[in-house]
């Protein structure tokens, strides 16, 4: 898991991240929620009773670069 987690510091758009492994169904998750442009799923370290992520199926490096468009 820390492998995974150094890659992620690093990442460059149109890089491999942890992320894209789960929305392409590469790495197994618990899915509760996903449509065409997020995913939700249960931590897999949870912090609290209830500890889910939601994710952009769209890759956004960083909160500066998110559009408009991007807003749900």
């Amino acid at each position: 898991m820390a492998d995974e987690i150094a890659k992620a510091q690093v990442a460059r758009p149109g890089g491999d991240t942890i992320f894209g492994k789960i929305i392409r169904k590469e790495i197994p998750a618990k899915i509760i929620f996903e449509d065409d442009r997020c995913l939700a799923f249960h931590d897999i370290s949870p912090q609290a009773p209830t500890h889910f992520l939601v994710i952009p199926k769209k890759h956004i490096s960083q909160i500066s670069a998110a559009e408009d468009d991007d807003e749900s």
